[in-house]
């Protein structure tokens, strides 16, 4: 039988390597991000065209290659950062694996221009799917310039696979800012479509974080810092009362590395115990220095996973120590985070001792099962409103006990098919022939806005209404680049925009359906759905925008509807093309037959 086993060719291979390295444009980024500053560089540049489709380019000061390096840098398991496999244990270097430009240069036309402090000229090198076309000595400035251009030219089926603009812009942002933090010291700056995204100057770490997610952060912010012997721990935790609604702004940083531990998470979150409201996570800048040789950073490509020696006891400092910070300055547990503050003692009253007593009246005929009677207890402050029966004293959110409830309904269902009832401001009851429907009260509403959004933007014209006084919003530099490569989307929902700043967006116009109150509100939950990556390749921006917006103005759970309003959430509902699911898939309403039901209680 013939040999059927055979050595693959090495542009094969550096592709299927490659598949490893570079899953998208930011993970070229990351890798050229990490090699500059190894190099040594105290400022790095980064620019990029199309989300880095079409150019990722990294200028960095550091050393420099020479001649020899320049072009062995291309060759898989080129590194000077090991010689044995000891090394692999003791490591301070990012990349160290000498397969990030081989694997780039596979899949990628790449430029290279770089030249030592002490030499008068340089190196350019020009590579296309792993093949050199060019190598010139060249005039250029001291350290590293790499381009690289036209990502996945040679596999279109996996640029297919990119996602928007948008979402492989969020993702370069993502790995930027995690080398920006890990290195307060190096000068850091982002460009996109020439658009100036980031500049950070060489900081500390606070002033790192603030220049990163705005100036706003820096109130938030409880020092962290713990030394022991096998570990020392720095940086900032936010403030419990800044908890949010989604995971974000959580950074763990071991040895300069950014790495994720869901198990040293947990640590963290368990030293905010009793502080956090539920559903909220904390915001967390942590880092950690341990000994090389007590983790092992390469069980995972993009070394993002870190095993080490003694988890338990690093839990368990970690814990302590944010812990003993939140204490330390003074960052109290709010025992109950529904406390009404109208009911709080004015503060001009505080330290009066000396307020009037009232006086108590006892009516010894008061008969409770007697209505219209005064009540058996008055003050000298009593008001005069007479309630319409006893049981008003004790009346609840609902007004009718189990069995009061029950005949209500049973009646008004035998009287008026088609009638609704609230339960618990959260869910509506309502009869049909076959039996009854149960609405989520919530999702029903989004499904209604979500129709009438994408009938607005998509078929008709929309809407614009013009601002007296435009309203400018804050928001981080990242968050900015992002509005800005939706604008036109949301331009054409009826937002109009003004302004445009490294740290605000001034907006003088907005959708006829929106209030100027629920600008801020919309624009976080688009933020936070492109985020979590809730588009898709095959969707919109402006799918994107219409759930977003149908889930920020949507009547929320705990809203207290009218019979009428009931009733036409009801009638639009059934009114939509697609009445049984939410925007993001959930179902809005279930059915119950009457032969459902009678199993119930025959069964």
């Amino acid at each position: 039988m013939a040999d059927i086993i055979q050595l693959l060719p090495d542009h094969v291979a550096n592709q299927i390597a490659a598949g490893e390295v570079v899953q998208r444009p930011a993970s070229v980024v990351k890798e050229l991000l990490e090699n500059a500053i190894d190099a040594g560089a105290t400022s790095i540049k980064l620019l990029l065209k199309d989300a880095g489709k079409t150019l990722v380019q990294v200028i960095d000061n550091g050393k420099g290659m020479s001649v020899t390096d320049a072009r062995l840098s291309f060759e898989r398991h080129a590194t000077s950062k090991i010689r044995n496999a000891d090394d692999l244990f003791n490591l301070n270097t990012k990349g160290f694996r000498g397969e990030a430009l081989a694997s780039i240069a596979a899949i990628a036309h790449v430029e290279l221009k770089t030249k030592q402090e002490n030499e008068e000229l340089g190196t350019h090198i020009k590579i296309e799917g792993s093949k050199v076309v060019s190598q010139e000595v060249i005039t250029t400035a001291k350290g590293t310039s790499i381009a690289v251009k036209n990502l996945f030219y040679n596999i279109p089926a996996r640029r297919n696979f990119l996602k928007s603009d948008t979402i492989e812009t969020r993702h370069i942002i993502d790995e930027f800012q995690r080398v920006a933090l890990a290195h307060p010291t190096i000068a850091f700056l982002l460009h996109h479509n020439n658009n100036e995204v980031y500049h950070l100057k060489e900081s500390n770490l606070r002033k790192r974080i603030v220049a990163i997610f705005s100036a706003k952060m820096n109130e938030k912010l409880v020092p962290i810092n713990e030394h022991t012997d096998i570990i020392t721990i720095n940086g900032f935790v936010a403030k419990p009362n800044f908890a949010k609604k989604k995971r974000g702004e959580q950074f763990f940083f071991v040895n300069d590395r950014f790495i994720k531990s869901s198990y040293l998470h947990h640590a963290v979150v368990n030293g905010f115990d009793g502080l956090l409201e539920h559903g909220t996570h904390p915001s967390y800048f942590l880092y950690l220095t341990v000994p090389p040789n007590s983790i092992d950073i390469n069980i995972h490509p993009t070394k993002t996973e870190i095993k080490f020696d003694n988890e338990k006891a690093l839990y368990a400092i970690l814990r302590a120590t944010v812990k003993h910070s939140l204490g330390q300055y003074s960052v109290a547990p709010v025992l109950d985070f529904n406390r009404d503050a109208n009911l709080d003692t004015p503060y001009q009253f505080q330290s009066k001792t000396n307020g009037a007593v009232p006086k108590i009246t006892v009516d010894p005929n008061f008969n409770p099962f007697k209505t219209a009677q005064q009540p058996a207890f008055t003050t000298n402050n009593q008001y005069k409103k007479e309630s319409a029966s006893w049981e008003a004293l004790y009346t609840t959110d609902n007004p009718f006990d189990d069995v009061q409830q029950e005949e209500l309904f049973h009646q008004n269902t035998q009287t008026d098919t088609g009638k609704t009832f609230q339960i618990q401001k959260k869910y509506l009851l309502s009869s049909i022939k076959s039996g009854m429907v149960l609405i989520h009260q919530s999702l029903a509403h989004q499904r209604v806005l979500y129709e009438d959004f994408l009938a607005n933007i998509t078929e008709k014209e929309a809407a614009s209404q013009q601002l007296l006084f435009p309203v400018k919003i804050g928001f981080s530099s990242a968050e900015i680049e992002i509005i800005y490569t939706v604008k036109s989307d949301l331009e054409s929902t009826g937002f109009q925009f003004e302004e445009f700043t490294k740290d605000s967006v001034t907006i003088n116009g907005i959708p006829t359906s929106i209030t100027e109150s629920q600008v801020t509100k919309i624009l976080e939950q688009l933020l936070n759905d492109i985020d979590l990556e809730v588009p898709d390749s095959s969707f919109s921006h402006v799918d994107v925008m219409a759930k977003s917006f149908a889930k920020t103005l949507a009547i929320k759970t705990g809203t207290q509807l009218t019979e009428n309003e009931q009733e036409n959430l009801v009638h639009n509902l059934f009114s939509c093309k697609e009445p049984s699911v939410s925007p993001t898939g959930k179902p809005t309403f279930k059915t119950l037959t009457l032969q459902e039901i009678d199993h119930i209680f025959n069964s």
